[in-house]
């Protein structure tokens, strides 16, 4: 069934709620720099302002509306749950939360789940698994955590530290001890990363990578590189971690974007998409470092039966309406859509590159032009874009997205740039 024939106008519009930004900042901390429009409804891939003003949402969240916004099957799910039993403790069994946990496993490499909240809470479970692994099984007493720079792995403490990216760390020092950063996608840097940190005694634990870096400018990994660093890893008894919070759930036209590098990890996370919008994460892990027991980690809230619901409900969605074939066939819509206007305006567009419906198109370095000034410019167009960094502009729409709605997305970039060529 098509996306058109599942999504409905509402018969009744909701009615508008005052707003107004000072209000709102005055009460609210000011941890993002937000674009002055104010959401409050969607349907499918648009949404609505409080002006009544409709858009092209293709920034889902930040890669997170899988089924876009009042999607049939998780307004369902959402209901019948939250009618049924919306929170108990893990210290009961949720059957809802094995459903989802086999499924996890049904459609990837992992033997084991453990849910939580977020990607950050998702990537310090496996952060937390990796070292209780190394003290446990490989003996050492001072692991270390290799990542990558430009990565981005969450807001925490422990998170923003195995983040490559100074800016987000700055202000928060000390940070957390045992982590080292390497260049993305140079297998040397790594290989003379792993025998200076043995000849330091900071033995390496775990390889912690982004199949593809989302926050890094959508720099998708190199098939070579991932497969090498697989076999250092069983060379050397260290854990690989992918982190799939942003590429995961179908993004990459695959279920996990570890399928688009022909290697299985030991350790990856999901979050974003696998909820469709609803809070929820995971770590899923091979039962060979599956080292937890009862009191290693929790969640109070992670794995409860609404978020499990919901999650499952986006899980089955996306199998049951064949969602991975409508990402290819998008995604290469999209990417040759951007390509085209790459060739038009050479001096402007640097590189088109991506997985699936994570697509980023870069800007040359050396024009004024920023990706924000495109985001700005699409949004007076009436469509929603979000940066990756200063000069990459990323597209990462719900994956229902329509052919339609791709090339109107294309015309508000293109209009975009147009109107920097004459300036």
């Amino acid at each position: 069934m098509s996306p058109e024939t599942l999504l409905k106008e509402p018969s009744v519009q909701a009615e508008a709620s005052p707003f107004s930004s000072e209000s709102f900042d005055s009460y609210v901390m000011t941890t993002y720099g937000r674009f002055a429009i104010a959401l409050e409804r969607g349907l499918g891939c648009r949404v609505w302002d409080t002006e009544g003003r409709e858009y092209l949402d293709f920034v889902a969240g930040i890669a997170t509306c899988t089924l876009g916004h009042a999607h049939p099957a998780m307004i369902a799910a959402v209901t019948q749950q939250i009618q049924t039993l919306h929170h108990v403790s893990n210290l009961y069994y949720i059957p809802v939360q094995g459903e989802l946990a086999k499924w996890l496993v049904d459609h990837s490499c992992a033997d084991r789940a453990f849910f939580c909240n977020s990607g950050a809470e998702a990537n310090e479970a496996a952060i937390k698994l990796a070292r209780k692994y190394a003290h446990e099984k490989l003996n050492i007493s001072n692991p270390t955590i290799v990542t990558a720079v430009a990565s981005f792995h969450g807001r925490t403490l422990a998170t923003i530290t195995a983040t490559g990216q100074p800016k987000y760390q700055k202000g928060f020092s000390p940070l957390v001890p045992g982590f080292h950063y390497v260049p993305y996608n140079d297998i040397s840097a790594i290989e003379s990363a792993i025998e200076q940190l043995d000849k330091d005694e900071r033995q390496v634990a775990a390889i912690m990578l982004e199949a593809l870096q989302g926050e890094g400018g959508v720099r998708p990994g190199d098939i070579a590189y991932f497969q090498r660093i697989r076999e250092i890893c069983d060379e050397k008894g260290i854990l690989l971690i992918l982190d799939e919070v942003q590429v995961g759930m179908g993004r990459s036209g695959k279920y996990w974007g570890y399928e688009n590098l022909g290697i299985e990890p030991d350790i990856f996370t999901s979050a974003k998409g696998l909820g469709g919008g609803i809070p929820i994460g995971a770590m899923l892990c091979k039962s060979s470092c599956d080292v937890f027991e009862p009191g290693s980690h929790a969640s109070t809230f992670g794995g409860n039966p609404f978020a499990c619901a919901v999650a499952l409900c986006v899980c089955q969605t996306l199998e049951r309406e064949n969602l991975l074939e409508n990402v290819q066939q998008r995604g290469e819509q999209l990417k040759a859509g951007l390509n085209k206007l790459a060739a038009a305006y050479p001096h402007l567009i640097a590189e088109v590159r991506g997985w699936g419906l994570i697509v980023g198109m870069e800007l040359q370095a050396d024009i004024e032009l920023t990706s924000a000034d495109i985001v700005k410019s699409a949004i007076a167009a009436g469509v929603l874009l979000v940066p990756a960094g200063p000069k990459v502009l990323r597209f990462v729409p719900p994956l229902i997205v329509t052919a339609a709605e791709v090339d109107r997305a294309l015309l508000a970039v293109e209009s975009a740039l147009r109107s920097q060529a004459v300036q």
